[in-house]
């Protein structure tokens, strides 16, 4: 039996700019000590100088990656220490570079924050959203499907590209009928769409968005609502499409008008109409997939931006 043996190398890293570099590092050097973890790595500071120690390949890319994100850090990018992770995700493909994927801005919160993507599965998203008139964003919990069409939505409103956003959800949840829930129906319905008012309150102040409610430039509306219109100029986002029925995807997709952007999200792993219901979003993928114009996205567990905790738990479920 043989033994392979690592090899072991040790690169020092030099940086100019101290307030970047802190902000690379992270307080008390968190941001390194995360990246050392993950690739199994000694890696420590001193002044503006970072020493990697261990594995050659692993040194390599924790090089890359700290020069990577220390030239978008000086062009006033701010990672969290997630975003390392998926930094090394995206490096490891060998197509991206973290410049044209972390400071591919879709649209600023009301704190200023930049929301950007933050991984390749989430700008193949955004740029086929860019490019289509109807996108279907398909993937487990967590993976940014509808926060990312939001935040486009958003922006397509402030840039005037669309005259008004309509967000929509078919009122199916877990097993609960709509008409159960008390209340009158803005009451009932106000629980399903309220992810969607969520994403918006992150991105549009709380009182912009009530006046643009009440000159309904922006629409959330059950599904049911969209019958027998046609959206013009519009930017259209059905979420948690895996629960509609084959009558109710084919009533939506047919709704699509003149300048309007329709994205359609939806998880295929919680489906929750009843068993002998087909759903609408899996019958789409078949019927849909080759036509010019309709772009699918796909997402993995590798694509959850929520705490770290939500991809294992998408891994356990699996």
């Amino acid at each position: 039996m043989s033994l392979i043996l690592e090899e072991i190398t040790e690169n020092t890293l030099e940086f100019e700019d101290i307030t970047s570099f802190r902000i690379l590092s992270g307080v008390e050097n968190v941001n390194l000590k995360y990246i050392g973890e993950i690739l199994k790595l000694e890696i420590h500071s001193r002044g503006c100088e970072i020493k990697i120690n261990g594995n050659k390949s692993n040194v390599e890319k924790a090089t890359e990656l700290f020069t990577q994100f220390y030239q978008i850090i000086k062009k006033g990018y701010h990672p969290k220490q997630k975003d390392f992770e998926s930094g090394l995700n995206i490096l490891e493909d060998d197509q991206h570079n973290l410049e044209e994927i972390f400071l591919d801005t879709v649209c600023l919160t009301t704190d200023r924050k930049t929301i950007a993507p933050k991984s390749i599965n989430q700008k193949l998203y955004i740029d086929s959203i860019r490019k289509n008139d109807l996108v279907f964003g398909i993937g487990p919990a967590g993976t940014g499907k509808t926060y990312l069409a939001v935040a486009m939505a958003v922006s397509y409103l402030n840039l005037k590209k669309v005259k008004k956003i309509i967000l929509t959800r078919p009122a199916v949840e877990a097993g609960e009928k709509l008409g159960f829930l008390p209340g009158d129906l803005n009451e009932k319905v106000d629980p399903y769409l309220r992810p969607l008012f969520d994403a918006l309150n992150e991105m549009i102040d709380p009182e912009r968005i009530a006046r643009l409610i009440d000159r309904s430039i922006i629409e959330i509306a059950p599904l049911a609502f969209m019958r027998g219109r046609t959206l013009n100029d519009s930017f259209i986002i059905l979420d948690e499409a895996q629960n509609t029925t084959t009558s109710q995807m084919k009533m939506f997709l047919t709704r699509l008008g003149f300048n309007s952007k329709t994205i359609i999200t939806g998880d295929i792993t919680q489906i929750d109409l009843e068993k002998n219901v087909k759903s609408g979003l899996i019958e789409a993928q078949s019927l849909l997939n080759n036509i010019n114009g309709i772009a699918f996205s796909s997402f993995s567990n590798n694509d959850v931006i929520r705490h770290p905790l939500v991809k294992k738990i998408i891994d356990a479920y699996k």
